[in-house]
C-alpha cells in the first residue's frame, strides 16, 4: 500500500534528522529551493531520505518538493515537504514536520494517501481515503463539538494590512490563538482535536505544506475551505499559492462565516 511506504520515509527521515535541529550543520543555507524559499541542509538531507525511499520502493510518480522542485515519473504524484518548519528546525524550536502525499492527478481533491511525522515527538499521523485518520496506529477524530471557548490556529506571518482587518472580528472574540510555525503540523492538531479551525489567508501557502494535512484533517472529520468559503481545491504545482480554512465541525464554520 501506497500509504506505507509514506509512513516509512517519514519514520526514516525522522531517523536520518534526528539531533539536527539547532545546529550549524541544519542549518546551512544551499541556495534557493524551487518554491523561491532558502533551502537548509536539513530541508536536502529530509528530501533526498523521501526521493530515496520512494523510488527503492518502486513508486514511478512524478515528485513535486519544496527543494527538488519537479522530478517527472509516469504514474501518479508525490507531494511533499520533507521539512515542514524550517525556520523552527534551524532554530531549534521543537515543532516542525515532515509531510509527504499522494495524489492520482494533478489536483488536491486527488490526494488519497497522506503521511505526516512529528519530527520532534515522533508522532506518526497518516490517512488513506475512505479510510480515516491515524496517529501512531490509532483512529484519530476533530472534534465533533467545540467548546464555548474555542482554540484557533491562526498564521499571521507577513499578513497585509487588509488581512488583518479581515481576521480582527476572529480574533477579538476568541478566547485562544495560536501559531506554532508548521501549516502541516498544525492541520494534524485540528485531526486530533487539539484546535478547533486553522485559518490562513495569507495566499502564501503552498500545496506541497497542505496536501498531507488536507486529507489528514478531512479524514478526521474536519472540513476545509478557500478563502470564498468553497471547498478547497487547488492544482499541485510547487509555484501555487493558497489560502485557506479549515474548521473541526459545522459549528466552527458558522462561527467563523464572516470570514467568507
Amino acid at each position: 500500500m501506497i500509504v506505507d511506504v509514506l509512513k516509512q520515509a517519514c519514520r526514516r527521515v525522522h531517523a536520518k534528522t534526528r539531533g539536527l535541529a539547532g545546529t550549524a550543520h541544519a542549518s546551512r543555507q544551499m541556495g534557493r529551493g524551487a518554491g523561491g524559499d532558502m533551502s537548509r541542509r536539513i530541508d536536502q538531507i529530509a528530501e533526498k531520505t523521501v526521493i530515496d525511499i520512494i523510488r527503492k520502493r518502486g513508486i514511478d510518480a512524478t515528485i513535486i518538493g519544496e527543494e527538488c522542485g519537479r522530478i517527472e515519473g509516469r504514474q501518479g504524484y508525490i507531494i511533499m515537504d520533507a521539512i515542514d518548519g524550517t525556520t523552527n528546525a534551524v532554530r531549534g524550536i521543537p515543532f516542525y514536520c515532515c509531510s509527504i502525499a499522494y495524489a492520482t492527478h494533478f489536483r488536491l481533491s486527488t490526494v488519497t494517501d497522506a503521511a505526516i511525522i512529528d519530527l520532534a515527538m515522533g508522532d506518526l499521523y497518516y490517512a488513506s481515503k475512505g479510510k480515516g485518520a491515524f496517529l501512531n496506529g490509532r483512529r484519530t477524530s476533530a472534534k465533533k463539538e467545540s467548546p464555548p471557548d474555542p482554540t484557533i490556529g491562526i498564521n499571521v506571518s507577513g499578513v497585509k494590512p487588509a488581512v488583518v482587518e479581515r481576521l480582527a472580528p476572529i480574533i477579538a472574540k476568541a478566547d485562544h490563538t495560536r501559531q506554532f510555525g508548521a501549516n502541516a503540523l498544525e492541520m494534524c492538531f485540528l485531526a486530533r482535536g487539539l484546535l478547533d479551525a486553522y485559518i490562513d489567508l495569507r495566499g502564501k501557502i503552498r500545496p506541497t505544506d497542505i496536501a498531507a494535512g488536507y486529507l489528514i484533517a478531512r479524514e478526521a472529520g474536519a472540513s476545509v475551505y478557500s478563502a470564498d468559503g468553497s471547498d478547497l481545491e487547488s492544482d499541485l504545482d510547487v509555484k501555487t499559492r493558497l489560502s485557506y480554512v479549515a474548521v473541526a465541525n459545522d459549528r466552527m464554520r458558522e462561527q467563523l462565516a464572516v470570514l467568507f
